[in-house]
């Protein structure tokens, strides 16, 4: 048996970056995206984030690699979002997205930094975010 354990911080936006997911929806599709996370093997941690954008918390496992993770979350979530017509707007997310790893020490301060979005996002936009994680990261932003 092979032990492995990569924990990814993702983050996705939604396309061109519209704040559709108002509040009484967003709860729903983060529930929803960690439960379809789960059923399909994925350890999923948890799942939050704000009007335009989702971060969520999980483990690798041996045979997964990120880009087929992000696949099955990103691809079924809008997928489920607009057959159950959640809003007015249809969902369509950014083919992009950040993932980094994040050490074991650092797992319950992203866990609550991923719980901790509203509060985050009254001091700081997503914009500020999007650009405090390509400089803290080292991210270089392709143009053209």
């Amino acid at each position: 048996m092979s032990y492995v354990k990569i924990w990814i911080h993702a983050v996705w936006s939604v396309k061109n970056r519209q704040p559709i997911l108002i509040e009484n929806v967003r709860q729903d599709l983060f529930e929803h995206i960690h439960k379809n996370a789960v059923g399909k093997d994925i350890l999923m941690e948890i799942v939050g984030g704000h009007n335009n954008h989702v971060h969520c918390l999980f483990r690798l496992k041996n045979d997964q690699t990120i880009e087929k993770v992000m696949q099955l979350i990103k691809g079924e979530s809008s997928f489920w979002f607009n057959k159950t017509n959640m809003n007015q707007n249809k969902l369509n997310w950014q083919k992009e997205y950040f993932a980094v790893s994040v050490s074991e020490s650092q797992v319950d301060t992203v866990r609550n930094y991923i719980s901790n979005q509203e509060e985050h996002h009254k001091k700081k936009t997503w914009d500020e975010e999007y650009n405090e994680f390509i400089t803290k990261y080292g991210f270089k932003v392709l143009k053209g």
